[in-house]
């Protein structure tokens, strides 16, 4: 099953490889690596909150169109 978090990861991680491999400044490098860290912890919350959000207004226009079928 597909899940964001995978996907995020697996970009990210594509992200450091090329830092590892490309910046030779190991302070420069340092900091892209936890800007990379930052920018994955940012898009997994992202993520999530609209999953749920998504989530919640679907359950919630289900129960407004079963009470509607009721009359």
């Amino acid at each position: 099953m597909f899940t964001a978090d995978a996907f995020i990861d697996t970009v990210q991680t594509g992200k450091k490889t090329w830092v590892n491999t490309f910046v030779t400044n190991e302070t420069v490098k340092d900091a892209m690596i936890s800007f990379i860290d930052a920018q994955a912890d940012y898009t997994k919350k992202a993520a999530k909150v609209t999953t749920d959000a998504v989530t919640t207004i679907a359950s919630e226009s289900v129960n407004v169109i079963k009470k509607a079928g009721q009359f």
